[in-house]
């Protein structure tokens, strides 16, 4: 049962004592100025209290603690290394310095959105400041399960109009991506084609015709490459720690056929591929996993050089002459041409493919993030002939 009293401290001021009992049954107790604010808050209590999640104050611990704890939980749980140690760094960088010494008791909307606005003022990104948030959300939802908190509220305010009014600022702020920008055009591809050679032509050739992120082609295996069946699964990729593990979603275990070219210059690397205990099909000259750093420093930017993909920088070097730079220096680059060779239309080179079907051999999790990325390259259906064509057959 919860009840109020009036209660008269030594100094002669008066206070209202709200008294509870929570879900074990033992009597607690708090102190309040106000009359409406004990009704308030045995009003809120009854209803935790009924949902079997309510902690009282004198049992919550400071976000520090949580933390901690939620950090444990992630190792024992096994995830990859590249995974703890992102949500380590936003703990020890960005939650503790910030809010670490916050009772979760005390942590209300209200403060959530305060501690957003807090690290965007101190210059986080809008993409590190979300990524924050998320691991904040994550490290209550822990908290909770474990009793020592009632609500999150980073996930509740999550779900109000204010998150997708972030993803169109954030989306505004990205843009699309452009062909000749984001995109290497079919110029420039030809161009890294004919340029690529030695032991990086058949990865860059894997990149750009198959689509395979650059932890897939890490982590390939020969035993995952059908020659005679022209096409490879992706089973398991590589993440930064050189760890093998598996691909980052349902959806990136898949099949993804492989051209002539792919398959000609697999069957010449693969009679002096160094061996090594993995199998792998791209790997060190001792058989172990590459580092990503090597494949873009020895072999995306050499071969973008030689092909010519370049731009002036419009910066000078100490002889006075132009500084010239590779034009695209993310392996992701070529990824992003295998999802628009994926869609052009055939009459323009490309394959034609439903977004269905770019969906698989890109590995996405769903039809909607294919359609987010690369939606604006299909065709629109719309173009000035079809538009004149049409025009004249209503007006014939």
């Amino acid at each position: 049962m919860a009840t109020i009293r009036k209660r008269t401290l030594p100094s002669g001021n008066s206070v209202w004592l709200a008294e509870y009992r929570d879900g074990a049954g033992k009597r607690r107790f708090k102190q309040f100025d106000k009359r409406k604010d004990a009704d308030a808050f045995l009003l809120t209590v009854r209803g935790e209290v009924r949902d079997g999640i309510h902690v009282a104050e004198s049992q919550s611990v400071t976000i520090s603690t949580a933390a901690d704890d939620w950090l444990k939980a992630v190792k024992a749980a096994g995830r990859e290394q590249s995974t703890y140690d992102q949500y380590r760094q936003h703990i020890e960088l960005h939650i503790k310095p910030l809010i670490g010494d916050v009772l979760l008791s005390k942590f209300s909307v209200p403060a959530a959105r305060e501690f957003e606005d807090m690290l965007r003022a101190e210059g986080r990104s809008t993409a590190m400041t979300k990524k924050i948030m998320v691991s904040l959300g994550s490290l209550l939802a822990d908290a909770q399960e474990r009793g020592k908190v009632a609500r999150n509220v980073v996930r509740e305010r999550s779900r109000t109009r204010r998150k997708a009014s972030d993803t169109r600022a954030e989306k505004r702020q990205k843009g699309k991506l452009k062909v000749g920008v984001d995109i290497p055009t079919a110029k420039e591809i030809k161009a890294i084609v004919t340029a690529a050679e030695g032991r990086w032509r058949p990865l860059l050739l894997m990149a750009i015709f198959a689509g395979l992120r650059a932890s897939e082609l890490r982590g390939l295996k020969w035993a995952d490459v059908d020659l005679d069946k022209r096409e490879v699964h992706v089973r398991q990729r590589a993440d930064r720690f050189n760890d093998i593990g598996a691909p980052k979603s349902e959806a990136g275990e898949r099949t993804v056929p492989l051209p002539p070219m792919v398959i000609s210059a697999l069957i010449e690397w693969k009679t002096i591929c160094p061996a090594g205990e993995l199998g792998l099909v791209f790997p060190t000259g001792a058989g172990t996993v590459e580092q990503l750093a090597n494949i873009r420093r020895r072999g995306l930017i050499p071969t973008m050089m030689a092909a010519g993909v370049t731009i002036d920088t419009g910066k000078k070097d100490e002889d006075g002459q132009p500084i010239i730079e590779a034009k695209y220096t993310g392996m992701h680059s070529l990824r992003h041409f295998f999802a628009s060779w994926c869609i052009n239309r055939k009459e323009d080179g490309g394959l034609g493919l439903p977004l269905k079907v770019v969906q698989d051999r890109l590995g996405h999790s769903s039809v909607t993030m294919t359609a987010d990325v690369y939606g604006h390259l299909f065709p629109r259906g719309d173009d000035l002939d079809e538009l004149a064509e049409a025009e004249r057959m209503i007006m014939a």
